[in-house]
């Protein structure tokens, strides 16, 4: 006798990710200072105090600034910023991905979001920089085109921040 496979259950489709603008002081902003404050002292200890606090809210608000989040099911799953740096030029701040949603390309996502809505802003180039302790952005920033204004082989502990720049 002869068996005929049934096909696999079909499971359903991904959600589907929402870019929303929102503010610093957004209920749904609190994942994503609290990762990145966790993150930073777990890195960099002591040094890390303050580096959330360092730019006041509004210089991540229109028009000359924006803070974006990724929302899957309502619930966000990666972010990030940019500030005015100078007349021509974005910097990019504060790229997160929710720690139970990596490995699946947020981070890309929100980066090109951002760069679209610098250039739509106005702006010509992107600055940014990132601690010599993260490797995955170092490795985000060079994978999405960024210029490292840096020797790559050097040991990013004898450098400190290290910067990136990308035209638009």
């Amino acid at each position: 006798m002869t068996s005929v496979a049934e096909p696999p259950p079909s499971s359903p489709p991904p959600p589907q990710l929402t870019v929303v603008r929102v503010t610093v002081d957004d209920p749904r902003v609190e994942p994503l200072l609290r990762e990145l404050a966790h993150e930073y002292s777990t890195r960099y200890g002591r040094a890390a105090d303050g580096e959330l606090n360092r730019y006041p809210a509004e210089e991540f608000a229109a028009p000359h600034g924006e803070l974006l989040l990724l929302l899957e099911g309502g619930e966000p799953v990666a972010g990030g910023a940019y500030r005015r740096y100078d007349e021509r030029t974005a910097e990019l701040k504060r790229i997160w991905t929710h720690s139970g949603h990596r490995r699946r390309g947020l981070a890309r996502r929100v980066v090109a979001e951002l760069e679209r809505s610098a250039a739509e802003r106005g702006y010509r180039r992107i600055h940014l920089t990132t601690g010599p302790r993260q490797p995955e952005a170092r490795g985000l920033y060079l994978a999405t085109g960024y210029t490292p204004l840096f020797d790559i082989s050097a040991d990013p502990e004898t450098i400190g921040p290290l910067p990136f720049e990308k035209g638009l």
